[in-house]
């Protein structure tokens, strides 16, 4: 699965190059009356930032374009997830079953909102205001798929870099543990940790999800920097699989992994 644009965005932005084309007014110019980067400006007229409703109201005044362009404002709103991961939230909102394997980040059906924050802040490009508060929000909400009724069943790994990663600083590193154990105690989730003496090749490989849906078919997902895939091809799910089997078998047992947790929590 390719990058994916908001159609909102990209039409806007488009609209917004056409004008401040034909009133040959500069991206360099746009961007100081607006106080933004050309680059920022740049990624607005592309789609892959949402265009903001200075930088329209801006460029309706140096464009001539007579309310056109700040009339977007009215159409554009903040992607709950970022386009690439919308079919995936969907899936995941429907799954009956799910388990993830981590190595760098903290699951987000797992984050505290202030590990939340830190992670979004320091995203580059940045997002603006508006879109970081609508993704936390939207993650904030994913999580209350932990205690649905009927409950459903959810398998954590991850590896120990992502414990160590003091996001934050150290009371939202300690508070971010502690929520992890808080999770650990819920009858229908397995946390486990894989320590950096149990790490294996395939360990090392990346993240990755699997669901299982309603009719039991079941998906693999897995991202990249820029990229994300989703997918029933059964060759890759099996591969997935069969690699989740061999990590959550070397890792630490879930009494071991609250252990270990508990350790590092008394340490900070």
């Amino acid at each position: 699965m390719s990058v994916q644009y908001n159609p909102t965005w990209r039409y806007s932005g488009n609209q917004l190059k056409r004008w401040r084309m034909k009133a040959n007014v500069s991206r360099e110019e746009l961007a100081v009356a607006a106080n933004y980067a050309p680059d920022t400006i740049k990624a607005m007229e592309q789609g892959v930032r949402m265009p903001t409703a200075r930088v329209l109201d801006v460029a309706d005044e140096m464009c001539g374009a007579d309310g056109l362009l700040s009339a977007a404002k009215d159409y554009i709103r903040a992607d709950k997830f970022p386009p690439r991961a919308q079919d995936y939230m969907e899936r995941e909102c429907e799954a009956i079953a799910h388990w993830s394997y981590e190595v760098a980040l903290v699951p987000g059906l797992l984050q505290t909102p202030e590990y939340m924050r830190s992670l979004i802040g320091r995203r580059r490009p940045p997002l603006d205001e508006h879109t970081a508060q609508e993704r936390i929000a939207a993650r904030e909400e994913r999580q209350g798929l932990l205690t649905r009724r009927p409950l459903s069943p959810f398998g954590f790994v991850v590896y120990e870099a992502v414990l160590r990663c003091p996001f934050g600083g150290v009371d939202v590193h300690k508070g971010q543990l502690l929520r992890l154990l808080e999770a650990a105690e819920l009858p229908n989730i397995e946390l486990q940790v894989l320590p950096y003496e149990r790490a294996i090749s395939t360990a090392l490989i990346g993240p990755m999800v699997l669901l299982e849906a309603p009719d039991y078919e079941r998906f693999a997902y897995s991202t990249g920097q820029s990229i994300s895939q989703l997918t029933t091809d059964p060759p890759v799910v099996s591969a997935h699989i069969e690699r989740f089997s061999m990590i959550r078998t070397v890792a630490l047992d879930p009494v071991e992994s609250a252990q270990f947790i508990g350790r590092m929590v008394d340490a900070l």
